[in-house]
């Protein structure tokens, strides 16, 4: 990829790569993906549109277990650029049976970024999981929800950016 492209057209360029069924290591275009969104460069509806992607991904019953981790390792790491809109990343916790442990914490931590307090209800049902990783994560999620409540900045973005 050329990295003078404009973020959103190497998104776009990735993502028709990764919808390519001939593409070798498809999860290693939603890792491109993933670098883009940490460098938080992408608009506001670029990056709500990519997490809303990768959640599909991440709830697809046809991909592999690298390509549902990359997926959901891509939408935590837009939680740290952006406010993560709840629609997308709801679903995600609805399904929570279908990921082990170390996805889950990923499920958790994109709950946590939507800083959305219609989260909470679905985070607070993991307190009580048999592992002690998805119990704190469930705590560190709640946390980081109640978190712009109490001073509305969210990490220099702007208060109404992806929620």
């Amino acid at each position: 990829m050329d990295g003078h492209e404009h973020p959103t057209a190497r998104i776009e360029k990735a993502w028709r790569e990764f919808e390519d069924p001939a593409t070798p290591h498809r999860d290693f275009r939603l890792d491109e993906i993933n670098d883009l969104l940490e460098a938080g460069l992408l608009p506001r509806e670029d990056a709500e549109r990519t997490v809303g992607r990768l959640a599909a991904v991440a709830l697809s019953d046809d991909e592999d277990r690298t390509v549902l981790e990359s997926a959901l390792h891509a939408v935590c790491t837009a939680g740290t650029r952006y406010v993560l809109p709840l629609p997308p990343v709801a679903p995600l916790a609805a399904a929570a049976a279908r990921f082990d442990p170390p996805l889950l914490t990923y499920v958790l931590s994109a709950l946590g970024s939507t800083h959305d307090r219609a989260a909470i209800p679905l985070a607070r049902r993991f307190l009580d999981h048999p592992h002690p990783e998805i119990r704190r994560q469930a705590e560190d999620a709640l946390t980081e929800i109640r978190w712009r409540h109490r001073d509305g900045a969210i990490r220099g973005a702007a208060p109404d950016a992806l929620g």
